[in-house]
């Protein structure tokens, strides 16, 4: 995804609509983050995706009930901005919780600071993740006298939509735009791959069914394979 995009819940409510665009499902913003890479040049392979989990989980269970995750990367303020964009971004709904709950900004991160990644593709995400934090903070604060996270929603907001769909940015925006399309490529790659994100999928995996009814009706209908062509239908 290059933009972007209100996240919803799948069944149509959708987030404060940041943007000014129909909102869009979960669903398809999953598919949309699934055949496009995460910022130019960089692609969060499985194996990484499900290295940066388990570390992420790992990190959480060794930290202490009423201590604060430790970031490596972030600085304190760039950290409660990152906080608050990636539930901006993914926001609880009435299915799941949001990219906070998921442990997304913990995930971004780890991805900041993978020792694994190639060193130049590190830094430039590095680079661009946060300078377009301090982008946020300077243009909030010609704005409104204030950073990002010291705004009202209203005003998050006014300054979102300016950046949420890069083709539509003013040129002094693109800056911006380039660093949330990057920014929210990263959420919901670490909300996809985390329990929360799993959950909200309601993939169930190698579940052992006692007895096969066949395909469910609503996806017989969604089909449209009519009535009577159910896998397992006696003939």
């Amino acid at each position: 995804m290059s933009a972007r995009e209100p996240v919803g819940n799948g069944s149509g409510r959708g987030s404060s609509g940041i943007g000014g665009e129909p909102e869009i499902p979960r669903r398809e913003m999953l598919r949309r983050v699934g055949t496009i890479p995460v910022a130019a040049g960089l692609v969060l392979s499985t194996a990484r995706l499900q290295a940066a989990q388990e570390h992420v989980h790992k990190s959480a269970a060794k930290t202490s009930k009423g201590t604060a995750y430790p970031p490596k990367f972030f600085k304190p303020h760039e950290w409660a901005t990152v906080r608050l964009l990636a539930d901006l971004v993914i926001p609880a709904d009435e299915r799941s919780g949001g990219a906070t709950e998921a442990l997304v900004p913990e995930f971004i991160d780890f991805i900041l600071n993978d020792p694994l990644a190639n060193p130049r593709e590190r830094e430039a995400l590095q680079t661009q993740v946060r300078g377009g934090l301090a982008w946020l903070d300077r243009e909030c604060r010609a704005r409104f006298s204030k950073p990002f996270v010291g705004c009202a929603a209203a005003e998050r907001t006014a300054v979102l939509d300016d950046i949420a769909w890069p083709a539509k940015a003013r040129a002094e925006m693109l800056p911006g735009a380039a660093f949330f399309s990057v920014f929210r490529d990263l959420v919901a790659s670490g909300f996809w791959s985390s329990r929360v994100g799993v959950e909200d999928l309601q993939y169930t995996g190698n579940t052992f069914v006692a007895e096969w009814k066949g395909c469910p009706p609503e996806v017989i209908a969604r089909l449209g394979l009519g009535d009577g062509a159910r896998s397992g239908d006696a003939s």
